[in-house]
């Protein structure tokens, strides 16, 4: 498979850590096969993650395939980006196309990566997940291997402006041992264990992060920890009202 794209977004991405003097923290990169394929879940908190949770794999000398939403792929300037690094279209429409080109993939040796709560955490706490990943994993016959991030959100997330050029910013990126699902399972059951995984490493990284937000910025902090995040009940609220609305935009256009 032709490289051209990947390897330069990769390095312009490190050069911009470097240049925001972003303080990453990885820990736990030598849970990421050196070869062979793997399904990579990861939650969501910011727009940024699939650039920090795709650098996990790089001391492992891995580049990581993302499933990602259609539209970004029609986007005139993200789309060349996406298909010129090989990640994966997910049109919500036909799910199995994305679902077989995704299997196709980890099948070929390659290293996909899945952000199981489908859209961002308003509340930084880990969202419902599906057991496609799981699904998946079992299918390709690969590791399953958890990863959660944190500190992105406070340079692009959803609901606040874009901070791209903030200097000094915390990032946490911590990689869980890999779980291996296998056929006969109860899917539903790993997906529950998946989900504490995620969300007991998370909470982990948010209680071990350098920074406290300052009284103005107690946005990026979840409530459970003393933050004005919304709750997950709020949050879920949010999220359905949007989808409510969406839907409503949808409709009219049609008619």
């Amino acid at each position: 498979m032709s490289e051209i794209v990947y390897p330069p977004v990769i390095k312009t991405a490190l050069g911009v850590f470097k240049a925001l003097n972003l303080k990453v923290r990885l820990e736990g990169a030598d849970q990421i096969p050196r070869t062979g394929g793997a399904v990579l879940v990861s939650n969501h908190v910011s727009y940024l993650d699939f650039i920090f949770a795709g650098a996990a794999a790089h001391p492992a000398g891995r580049l990581v395939r993302f499933m990602a939403k259609k539209e970004i792929f029609d986007n005139r300037i993200g789309g060349p980006l996406m298909r010129g690094m090989h990640h994966i279209p997910v049109d919500r429409d036909a799910g199995a196309s994305s679902y077989a080109a995704a299997l196709k993939a980890l099948k070929g040796g390659e290293i996909v990566g899945v952000f199981a709560e489908a859209t961002i955490s308003r509340s930084f706490t880990v969202k419902e997940i599906k057991s496609g990943a799981v699904r998946m994993a079992v299918a390709g016959k690969v590791p399953l291997i958890p990863l959660t991030i944190w500190g992105p959100q406070r340079l692009w997330t959803k609901g606040h402006k874009r901070r791209l050029l903030q200097r000094n910013v915390p990032v946490t990126i911590l990689v869980g041992e890999p779980m291996h699902p296998k056929r006969g399972d109860d899917y539903d059951q790993v997906t529950r264990d998946l989900h504490t995984t995620l969300s007991d490493m998370l909470e982990r990284a948010q209680r071990e992060y350098p920074d406290v937000p300052r009284a103005d910025e107690t946005w990026w902090q979840p409530a459970y920890l003393g933050g004005s995040a919304p709750t997950p009940g709020q949050a879920e609220k949010m999220d359905l009202e949007e989808s409510e609305a969406r839907r409503a935009d949808r409709g009219g256009a049609a008619s």
